[in-house]
């Protein structure tokens, strides 16, 4: 599959108050051999009586040239083919990592379920032995971690950045949980998330899956304090986003500016419902809310294919907290790089204070 690497930067005047008045966004959309090149043009908002005016501009074009400098607050997703080799899935994460890090990145996401084949059959033969927080590498030496932990924490290390590990099968004990990994640039884990709501839907006419066949479900919320470029992050997995109460508790409790779900939706919720949720639990908390999902891959050969085939949506994105895409890709390998502004979290929720204007009165969100 053709690798693309998508580019956000954004323009932004702002200002304590958010007023919208009409809204005109027009998406162009060009495609090159060898890039994709999204542009949505400006979204004007305008107040009658001071003649305020307001612009915000994102351009999304390839990154073509290597930047040698880590910028700050640069984030990728990462969004490649899995298979059922382990030691592929780890030297193509690999070759995405070394991608990121030359792009500038400072944090990156992997997708879910990265190392194996997403069938819950699987689960069980590709789960290992995962740290907890606080772990180090040195601490690897002496303790029996399996190779993707391994592998996540010296990437991190190597490339001195924050890694949201996408998930991988982990077991402990006599259960397999779908797990997350969160390690700061020394290698050290400073979050682990184990999926709080598995996946088990019935589509009439499109899906059936239970991961509650072969997964235990988790009861932590997960968040870590990723610096001054970042602030307080959020991690939930893939179907975790279709609930938000526990995003309201992650922003609201912990104080979040960034909400990431790696996510492997398919090919009937995916058209459906993918971007939608993004963008919902953006405006709900008024944050950053980035995904990264697996590349959409061809069915093995039956020869080839031990488990059942699971077609990935594809197009990880980044969402603004105004709710809006300012970084996506298409359903191939790609990477997606997007500068992230946290200072415009604050804007928001100091220019539209929902967070300041629920009424306790009348209902409560409370963390058990």
């Amino acid at each position: 599959a053709r690798s693309t690497t998508v580019r956000a930067t954004s323009a932004f005047t702002s200002s304590s108050r958010f007023v919208p008045s009409k809204r005109s966004v027009t998406p162009s959309r060009s495609v090159t051999s060898s890039s994709v090149v999204f542009l949505r043009t400006k979204n004007t908002f305008s107040r009658k009586h001071n003649y305020y005016r307001q612009t915000q501009q994102f351009k999304m074009s390839s990154t073509t040239t290597t930047t040698t400098e880590k910028v700050g607050n640069r984030v990728a997703c990462l969004q490649f083919p899995v298979t059922s080799s382990k030691s592929t899935n780890i030297e193509t994460a690999t070759r995405k990592i070394t991608d990121a890090a030359s792009k500038g990145a400072s944090l990156i996401v992997l997708p879910e379920i990265w190392n194996s084949p997403y069938a819950t059959a699987a689960f069980p033969e590709y789960a290992e032995v995962l740290p907890e927080i606080g772990a180090t590498i040195e601490d690897g030496s002496s303790v029996e971690y399996g190779p993707s932990s391994k592998f996540l924490m010296s990437q991190a290390a190597k490339h001195s950045l924050w890694i949201v590990g996408g998930s991988v099968p982990e077991i402990c004990g006599d259960k397999i949980y779908n797990t997350c990994l969160c390690i700061d640039p020394a290698g050290k884990i400073v979050g682990k998330h184990r999926k709080v709501h598995l996946f088990d839907i019935d589509v009439p006419g499109g899906i059936c899956f239970k991961e509650s066949d072969t997964l235990s479900a988790g009861d932590t919320f997960t968040a870590f304090d990723a610096g001054e470029d970042f602030g307080m992050i959020g991690v939930g997995i893939c179907y975790d986003i279709r609930f938000p109460e526990y995003a309201l508790v992650l922003c609201k409790k912990h104080k979040c500016n960034i909400l990431i779900y790696p996510g492997a939706f398919n090919m009937t919720t995916g058209p459906a419902h993918w971007e939608l949720l993004q963008r919902g639990r953006a405006v709900d908390n008024q944050c950053y809310v980035l995904t990264a999902s697996p590349a959409r891959s061809d069915p093995p050969s039956p020869e080839e294919g031990k488990y059942p085939h699971y077609t990935a949506w594809g197009h990880s994105t980044v969402v603004s907290p105004w709710g809006e895409v300012v970084a996506t890709c298409e359903e191939g390998e790609s990477l997606v790089v997007a500068d992230l502004d946290v200072s415009k979290v604050k804007e928001m929720r100091m220019g539209i204070p929902t967070g300041m204007q629920k009424r306790g009165d009348m209902y409560t969100l409370s963390e058990v």
